[in-house]
């Protein structure tokens, strides 16, 4: 089964050195949706209310063959009286 490495960015770039084992590019997608929320459940909370995390999937020859962002954006709302 072919090995296809997760690199990330969101405000610093991390490389995977491992990979993981996917059948085709629909279960490297399907990998994608999992794996950036759980990114974001982690990070989100450090930094603000405006952030995106993207991730880069490379195939065993290095070439990127999927990419994908999800992007947070929060705004606090001032409910006070005047």
């Amino acid at each position: 089964m072919p090995r296809y490495f997760f690199d990330t960015h969101d405000g610093a770039f991390h490389r995977d050195e491992d990979g993981t084992e996917c059948a085709d590019l629909d279960a490297v997608r399907r990998e994608a949706m999992i794996f950036l929320p759980e990114i974001a459940r982690w990070e989100i909370p450090k930094d603000g209310n405006q952030r995106a995390f993207t991730v880069l999937v490379r195939d065993e020859s290095g070439a990127i063959v999927y990419t994908g962002t999800l992007t947070y954006a929060g705004l606090t709302l001032n409910n006070e009286a005047t």
